[in-house]
């Protein structure tokens, strides 16, 4: 079994509200390991991560743990970078034995082939300034400076302020939806443009699965042979994928 989940945001909002969430989370780990032969971790796992050569940020103690072991197990820990964690280094890699992915990428799992993508520079074209701060955090200057010239605790600090801004705009499109009266919140428009980059990707491409993260939004969306995951956001509607022997991928909520 291959286990999918995004958006775990680990350190988002109060000291009650992410120690909550990482109970959750590490709770979920054990109990995939059970059958997992991989585990996909895709994107925005910790809320903020910048990791200097001898610092990482304090804190996730049981989850860093967890992945650990879980490797240790010999099970798989894949963990594809998103725009709040897109600065990890090889500190995951080195102490916690996961696979780090800077990409998306396309994977051969099982029967099934798989893309795999946070999807957060995905179908930006029209947001020139979206596309310039995508250049500018993902810049290697920018990360150099940033580890040289500014103490951790102002960078932790920084890295925090930017996350919050982040999480307001998606609490404005939730509210929005509620306010148009969709059901649970949710506008599925704001999935469509990871679904139009499927779409076209597929055209020249053999794809069985495609699983983005990002939206916050949880979405199975099928048309034809066309089959796009989106995963949930942990604090609010935790989901997970799981794709089976049989080459079956589906979307699971996380029963409280």
């Amino acid at each position: 079994m291959y286990y999918f989940a995004s958006d775990i945001h680990l350190g988002a909002g109060d000291r009650d509200t992410a120690r909550r969430v990482e109970r959750r989370f590490v709770a979920w780990l054990d109990e995939v390991s059970r059958d997992a032969e991989a585990i996909f971790l895709v994107g925005d796992i910790f809320d903020f991560w910048f990791e200097y050569k001898r610092v990482v940020p304090k804190g996730f103690v049981r989850t860093l743990g967890k992945l650990a072991e879980l490797a240790d197990r010999g099970i798989r820990v894949v963990f594809f970078t998103g725009n709040h964690d897109m600065w990890v280094g090889d500190y995951l890699a080195r102490e916690c034995g996961v696979e780090i992915h800077t990409a998306p990428c396309e994977m051969t799992l099982g029967a099934s082939r798989v893309f795999i993508a946070h999807g957060d520079n995905m179908k930006i074209d029209d947001q020139p300034l979206l596309r310039a701060l995508n250049r500018t955090f993902r810049s290697r200057t920018l990360r150099w400076a940033f580890s040289w010239f500014v103490h951790p605790d102002w960078a932790l600090k920084f890295g925090h302020w930017w996350s919050g801004k982040s999480r307001l705009r998606h609490n404005a499109a939730d509210e929005e939806a509620r306010r148009n009266g969709t059901p649970g919140g949710f506008d599925a428009s704001l999935t469509e443009p990871l679904i139009a980059y499927a779409r076209e990707y597929a055209a020249t491409h053999a794809v069985d699965h495609f699983v983005f993260g990002h939206m916050h939004f949880p979405r199975d969306y099928r048309d034809g042979s066309l089959h796009v995951v989106h995963l949930g956001c942990w604090e609010k509607d935790p989901a997970y994928a799981v794709l089976d022997g049989r080459g079956e991928m589906t979307l699971k909520k996380l029963q409280a």
